[in-house]
């Protein structure tokens, strides 16, 4: 009997694993769907929308640190910041107790946009909530908490 349960629990526990893997792949592709949407409607390549996002609030970033938040490398980041400029979106200036790092700022078109796409973003996933009665709501979020929390013990193992 005791081997009948242990079989039973390992084909529950590889369909959950299938299912959790199906459903993030779906949701990823849902988040890559709403990406492509963004960077049509912004008329910004989703890496310049992440640049803009990580200012937020802040009044200078350097490109060490964008490259360091968006896990990407500097020249990836110059590149970045290149178009961002000749949006009119950024500009960078010389930082004045060190000549050899560039100070980034959003201009007012920069802000702006940043603005525009927050509230954007926002306002999905608000809609998103709106699908959901306030009890799943609650549930959800109390779900997703904890699947994060997972992930990040699992991530946290494989370092």
């Amino acid at each position: 009997m005791n081997e009948l349960a242990t079989t039973a629990s390992n084909k529950l526990m590889r369909y959950q694993t299938e299912r959790l893997q199906d459903l993030i792949r779906e949701m990823i592709h849902c988040c890559e769907d709403r990406r492509f949407y963004e960077t049509k409607r912004f008329g910004l390549p989703h890496a310049e929308i992440k640049c803009l996002m990580e200012f937020n609030g802040g009044r200078y970033l350097t490109v060490k640190g964008i490259a360091q938040s968006l896990d990407v490398t500097k020249s990836r980041v110059t590149k970045i910041v290149e178009g961002l400029v000749e949006k009119g979106l950024v500009e960078h200036m010389h930082d004045p107790r060190d000549g050899r790092i560039k100070l980034i700022s959003l201009t007012g078109a920069g802000r702006k946009k940043s603005e525009e796409v927050r509230a954007f973003q926002k306002g999905i996933h608000e809609r998103i909530l709106l699908q959901l009665d306030p009890d799943q709501r609650k549930y959800v979020l109390s779900s997703l908490e904890s699947l994060r929390s997972a992930m990040e013990a699992v991530k946290e193992q494989l370092v």
